[in-house]
């Protein structure tokens, strides 16, 4: 999909289009990537299309709204999903259990690095679920990572993201 599909889907979209890319994202469904999205959107409010602060509340909305489905799902079926998961990837048994032993001993903190690592950012809202952490505190430590991550991608777009399409083109 080049740019100017992606920009076409804005036009026709708004602001709407980038909060579900990303709330698609954070769920981990199948979607566009919000890593190509938010960079795009950091481009379009360098252009004056949308404004800046604007993006990042969309941004951090729509990863919070994730982050919460998967916390949820996690605290209230949690078991009998992961058993499921499990048996359809064997090989992530391992390393989620051991991001459920990680969010025992370092609690808010381990959310909060988590968020900032790929592919773990929204994986970890399905422990913290199982492990019943504190909902506030979960959301604090949260809203922290997901700003941080997200600031790093639109930002990228925004500074330098016009520079790179003048480059590419």
């Amino acid at each position: 999909m080049s740019i100017q599909e992606l920009t076409n889907y804005f036009i026709q979209y708004g602001a709407f289009f980038i909060y579900l890319i990303v709330l698609l994202e954070y769920l981990n469904l199948p979607g566009f990537p919000a890593g190509v999205i938010m960079p795009l959107s950091g481009i379009w409010a360098a252009r004056g299309e949308i404004s800046f602060p604007v993006v990042m509340a969309l941004t951090v909305a729509a990863g919070l709204t994730g982050s919460w489905a998967l916390y949820l799902l996690g605290r209230y079926g949690g078991g009998k999903v992961m058993a499921f998961y499990f048996k359809k990837f064997p090989k992530h048994q391992p390393v989620i259990e051991g991001k459920m032993q990680f969010l025992k001993e370092k609690g808010c903190t381990g959310v909060f690095i988590s968020k900032l690592l790929p592919m773990v950012r929204t994986l970890i809202s399905i422990p913290a679920g199982m492990v019943q952490m504190n909902f506030a505190k979960y959301t604090i430590s949260s809203v922290c990572g997901i700003f941080l991550w997200n600031l790093t991608f639109v930002g990228a777009g925004y500074f330098f993201g016009e520079a790179a399409i003048n480059f590419l083109a």
